[in-house]
């Protein structure tokens, strides 16, 4: 069949962003021996006459749409991201009678919601390496569809149940066609994404990565990373960025990819993210030799009670002592302060500001409210607390503020700012 994958992403959160799970995809489905197209809206400026034109030249038979962000995750002015990709259907609608799927990080969320929403005609929830090509198949042969796994059909919800690949290498690597293709490649500052593993056993009180993952970590031989890596470097691609929600777990296997990285002297450098937790400076040493110069660090807070109450395994000793060590390597730090959650005070909030200050690290991104995510520790809190009904689906941005900071702490959190150039929100 002639598909054509379209990532509708256009946010630059932090930075922009190739779709990487998109090229996953597309991998996955021409090795299934369809015919395979894709387009990045990132940089687009038409949108509507890119996808007219990319609907003429390809004549789809499927149409692809890759979901990665549901909002922008501030809490004083959401941006609703799902509308544009409401105009991107509509667009792909008036030029083409080709059954719309939807797919991707964001659609996994809200799968019923967001297909509701959006009015495609199905959604994959999940990894879609398997579901999406055995899609193709069935529509190819005229099939039932119901047995897909992770497949939502509207007012029908889930047909069966999605699954999660045990073996990652069974599945291709990303398609790099995308990446030669886009205009953020032109960019200095480029980092190339890679992803080693999938899944989180953390359970954050507030994070959604096992409602996407799941919470089983599953990794990807780093014998065979490193070869893929070699690859993009021969092609010219020499800064990557692990996409590893940890980086650093399993501490076995951050040792043996960095071994591995060390050893084939690739000349690349590259950044990641840390759960700091269990990092020591045999870790460090080894991530500096492999190329390692920037690491991102969500210790959320410098409260002990405020950690606890959002599921962390780390103290803020243990996470002093982490970018202590990174520092003493040259490894440039960036952290996350997540203020106003469950059990949050003005002392805690306090507490937290001077214990960033103490780090000394070259960046510090400061949030104010938490987004309430499904099937999280936090939103059964938010129920509990009344800060949301049984009967929302948050596909619409909802927050948590714990009461009493609803002015004093955006106000706190700016004249911190004020002062301090290299923390930014």
């Amino acid at each position: 069949m002639k598909v054509l994958l379209i990532s509708a992403n256009t946010e630059q959160i932090n930075m922009p962003t190739l779709p990487l799970g998109l090229a996953c995809v597309a991998a996955a489905t021409r090795k299934a021996g369809h015919e395979v197209a894709y387009l990045d809206l990132m940089a687009q400026e038409d949108v509507q006459e890119v996808i007219k034109e990319a609907m003429e030249e390809r004549s789809p038979d499927v149409v692809g749409i890759s979901v990665r962000n549901i909002d922008d995750q501030v809490m004083d002015n959401p941006n609703f991201l799902l509308e544009q990709v409401k105009k991107v259907i509509a667009s792909c609608r008036s030029f083409s009678n080709a059954p719309i799927v939807l797919g991707g990080a964001g659609y996994s969320m809200y799968p019923e919601s967001a297909l509701e929403y959006l009015g495609a005609d199905m959604g994959i929830q999940g990894e879609g390496e398997v579901a999406f090509p055995t899609l193709l198949d069935k529509i190819q042969q005229n099939h039932d569809l119901s047995d897909t796994p992770g497949l939502y059909l509207p007012g029908r919800g889930l047909q069966a149940k999605r699954a999660f690949a045990k073996n990652l290498d069974a599945f291709p690597f990303p398609e790099d066609h995308l990446w030669s293709a886009s205009s953020i490649t032109e960019d200095a500052e480029f980092l190339l994404p890679f992803q080693t593993r999938r899944g989180c056993p953390m359970n954050c009180s507030y994070c959604s990565t096992s409602t996407i993952e799941g919470e089983i970590i599953r990794k990807r031989d780093p014998a065979l990373v490193v070869e893929e890596i070699a690859r993009e470097a021969q092609k010219g691609f020499d800064r990557f960025f692990f996409v590893d929600n940890t980086f650093n777990l399993p501490v076995s296997y951050a040792t043996e990819l960095c071994q591995e990285l060390a050893a084939a002297e690739l000349d690349i450098t590259w950044r990641c993210i840390l759960y700091p937790w269990k990092v020591d400076e045999e870790l460090v040493r080894l991530m500096v030799k492999a190329g390692c110069r920037e690491v991102s660090l969500g210790f959320e807070s410098g409260s002990e009670p405020v950690l606890q109450a959002l599921n962390k395994q780390f103290n803020s000793q243990e996470v002093y002592q982490i970018t202590e060590i990174l520092g003493d390597h040259g490894i440039h730090r960036m952290g996350f302060l997540l203020l106003g959650g469950p059990g949050e005070t003005k002392e805690s909030v306090e507490e937290s500001l001077q214990f960033a200050d103490s780090l000394g690290l070259e960046v510090v991104k400061v949030t104010t409210g938490i987004r309430i995510y499904p099937h999280t520790a936090l939103a059964r809190i938010a129920l509990a607390d009344g800060v949301i009904s049984e009967d929302d689906d948050l596909l619409r941005p909802r927050f948590y503020l714990a009461e009493g900071l609803e002015d004093w702490l955006p106000e706190t959190v700016h004249s911190w700012l004020a002062e301090r150039p290299n923390w930014v929100t």
